[in-house]
C-alpha cells in the first residue's frame, strides 16, 4: 500500500470523528431545548391545576354572592307582603319567597360540590408541585451533563482537528484536494476494493483496474464514484470466508473440447488466460491478457490434441472454468467481454483457494500438484 493512501485512511477517520463531534456539539441546543420542553409540560400541567382551584375559588365567591342577594330579595318580599291588599298579591308574593329559597338551595349545593371538589384539586396541585421539584432537579442534572459531554467534545474536536492538519501533510496537493472535493460530497474519498468491487458504490472494477488496486503501485481512482482506492489483502472476501461455508469450485472435464487456463508468466506477455479448443482433429490456442482481457498475438493452430499440440503451454498452469462457443468467441474480437472476464478472475480466486487449502491440510507433502490432476 501507498503510504500516502495509509495516510488518507487515517486522514478519512479523523474526518469522521471531526464530523460526528460537530454533529454532536450542533445538537447541544437542540437537547437543552427538549429537556425545557419536557419542563415546560410539567409546569403547564401545574399551572392548569392552579387554575383549576382558582376557578373554583371564584365561582364559590360568585355563588355566595348569589345566596346573599336573594336573601335579600326575600327580605324584601317578606316587607312587602305586610302592605299587601289582596289575597293575590300575597300570594304572589309567597310564591316568589318560595322559588327564592329554592334558588338559594340549589346554589348552595353548587358550593357544596365545590367544596368536595377543593379537596381533589388541591392534592392534585401539591402531586404537581412534588413532580415539577423532582423533574426540575432531574432535568437541572441532564442539562449540566449535557454540557460537560459538549465541553469534552469541544476538546476532542480540537485535538482531531490538530491530527488532521498533520496527517494532511503527508499527502500529495493534488490528490489531498481530489480526496477533499469528493469527501465533500460523497461523505468520504476513499473507499477499500474487494471482491473486485469498490466497496463504497458497490460498482464492479474493470480487471486492468482492479489488478492496478491490487498491485498498490499507483494511485487509483473509481471511475463511477471518484473516490482513491486501495486494497486490503487481509479483508479479501475469499480469504476471509471459511472452508467449510464456501461451496465447492465445480471442477471442469478433462476431456472437454475446450479449456482455460492461467498462466502467471507467458513470455514478455506476463499475466495470460490461455483458450484451448479441439476440433476436427485441429488444436487451437487463444491468449488474452488477464487485466484486459484483450487478445495477445494470433490465434494459433496446431495438428492434434491440444494436450499433444500444445504441452509446453498448459504445464504448470492452472485449470479453470470456461465454456463459450466459437461463435461466441468470433463476436468478442479482440477483447473479451467483462462477464467472461470477470468469470475467469473469480473460478482463479477459487481455484487459488482450493489449492492453499490442500497444502494446508497436508503441510508434509508440499510437492506440486500436476496440472492435469489440479484441473480434474
Amino acid at each position: 500500500m501507498l503510504p500516502e493512501i495509509d495516510n488518507l485512511l487515517r486522514l478519512q477517520e479523523a474526518d469522521k470523528e471531526i464530523r460526528r463531534l460537530h454533529d454532536e456539539i450542533a445538537e447541544f441546543p437542540k437537547r437543552v431545548a427538549a429537556i425545557e420542553h419536557k419542563l415546560a409540560d410539567t409546569k403547564l400541567q401545574l399551572e392548569k391545576a392552579q387554575a383549576a382551584v382558582k376557578a373554583d375559588e371564584a365561582a364559590r365567591r360568585k355563588y355566595e354572592t348569589a345566596i346573599t342577594d336573594i336573601r335579600s330579595k326575600i327580605s324584601k318580599y317578606r316587607d312587602q307582603s305586610l302592605d299587601v291588599k289582596t289575597n293575590e298579591q300575597y300570594k304572589a308574593l309567597l310564591h316568589e319567597i318560595q322559588f327564592a329559597e329554592k334558588e338559594i338551595a340549589a346554589t348552595e349545593d353548587k358550593i357544596l360540590e365545590l367544596m368536595v371538589n377543593a379537596d381533589a384539586r388541591d392534592r392534585e396541585v401539591k402531586a404537581a408541585q412534588a413532580e415539577l421539584k423532582a423533574e426540575a432537579a432531574e432535568i437541572e442534572k441532564e442539562k449540566v451533563e449535557a454540557r460537560e459531554r459538549t465541553a469534552e467534545d469541544e476538546k476532542q474536536l480540537a485535538e482531531w482537528r490538530g491530527k488532521r492538519e498533520q496527517m494532511r501533510a503527508g499527502v500529495n496537493e493534488d490528490l489531498l484536494r481530489h480526496y477533499e472535493r469528493v469527501s465533500k460530497f460523497r461523505g468520504s474519498g476513499i473507499s477499500e476494493v474487494r471482491d473486485h468491487k469498490c466497496i463504497a458504490c458497490q460498482v464492479m472494477l474493470r480487471p486492468q483496474i482492479y489488478n492496478d488496486v491490487r498491485t498498490g503501485q499507483q494511485t487509483v481512482i473509481c471511475d463511477s464514484c471518484q473516490r482513491i482506492l486501495y486494497f486490503n489483502p487481509a479483508n479479501e472476501m475469499q480469504a476471509l470466508e471459511p472452508e467449510h461455508k464456501r461451496v465447492r469450485r465445480h471442477h471442469p472435464k478433462i476431456d472437454a473440447p475446450q479449456a482455460w487456463y492461467y498462466r502467471a508468466e507467458f513470455g514478455d506477455a506476463g499475466e495470460v488466460f490461455l483458450c484451448m479448443h479441439n476440433a476436427s482433429g485441429q488444436a487451437t490456442r487463444h491468449v488474452f491478457d488477464v487485466g484486459t482481457g484483450r487478445l495477445i498475438g494470433d490465434i494459433l493452430s496446431r495438428e492434434g490434441d491440444f494436450r499433444q499440440a500444445f504441452p509446453e503451454d498448459i504445464t504448470g498452469a492452472i485449470r479453470l472454468n470456461g465454456s463459450w462457443t466459437e461463435k461466441e468467441m468470433e463476436n468478442w474480437g479482440t477483447e473479451m467481454p467483462m462477464t467472461a472476464l470477470d468469470s475467469l478472475h473469480t473460478d482463479l480466486e477459487a481455484a487459488r483457494y482450493e489449492m492453499s487449502s490442500r497444502t494446508a491440510a497436508k503441510p508434509e507433502k508440499p510437492a506440486a500438484v500436476p496440472t492435469e490432476q489440479a484441473a480434474s
